[in-house]
């Protein structure tokens, strides 16, 4: 197959798989969504969404938020890891939301990018499920499985970006890349990985990936 015949297998594969696709994290508005992708970094979204409701009944906005002190937002969300850095950026970009946007989450990559702990993964989250822009946030999935399907070279997931933005027509982007996330969660795992279950790495991953999984399997 060619390149763009991969890639034309990949999106017809996923549409077919996940007609609908659910947003893995749990929120209500842009607010809950920030927080939570904020706190999904090196945390399952299981997790995170385990914390999050015991977060929100105590502040689900700025306003609430900005009451608590860093020490309680920290306590809340230890399970999540790295709780210094959050619980002091939870509270940083809340204070900033009502100082300079009236409690509201802006709607530019510029803006959220300059809020405290908000890098540009989680600023493609949420312009991408929450306002709808079009954005191809790239996590640990996607990372792996575009260089397992042959689409990009692994490098960093700052070239995965690029290249994903390259080869998938934009109007694709917001639903492909949480197609991708459930496919490699369900289908295209780090660990415990089949490769009779994973159809798509099967008939178009890379090669030399394919024959190192034969030979394990061969031995």
């Amino acid at each position: 197959m060619t390149k763009k015949e991969r890639v034309t297998f990949v999106i017809n594969s996923l549409k077919e798989i996940y007609p609908s696709i659910p947003i893995p994290l749990d929120h209500k508005d842009p607010y809950t969504l920030l927080i939570a992708v904020l706190l999904s970094a090196q945390c399952t979204d299981v997790r995170v969404n385990q914390i999050t409701p015991l977060l929100f009944a105590k502040a689900d906005n700025p306003l609430d938020m900005v009451k608590m002190t860093v020490d309680e937002i920290k306590e809340i969300i230890r399970p999540c890891g790295l709780s210094p850095m959050k619980s002091k950026g939870i509270h940083g970009l809340s204070h900033i939301l009502l100082d300079k946007y009236e409690g509201k989450v802006p709607q530019t990559f510029e803006a959220l990018e300059s809020l405290p702990a908000v890098g540009h993964k989680t600023a493609s989250v949420v312009m991408s499920q929450a306002f709808g822009v079009p954005a191809f946030p790239v996590d640990t999935h996607i990372h792996r499985l575009m260089y397992r399907w042959g689409l990009s070279n692994g490098k960093n997931v700052t070239q995965t970006e690029k290249d994903a933005k390259a080869l998938f027509p934009k109007e694709l982007w917001n639903d492909l890349h949480l197609q991708i996330i459930w496919y490699g969660r369900e289908y295209s795992p780090a660990r415990g990985w089949n490769l009779e279950k994973d159809f798509i790495t099967k008939t178009i991953g890379r090669k030399s990936i394919i024959k190192e999984i034969e030979k394990k399997i061969s031995r």
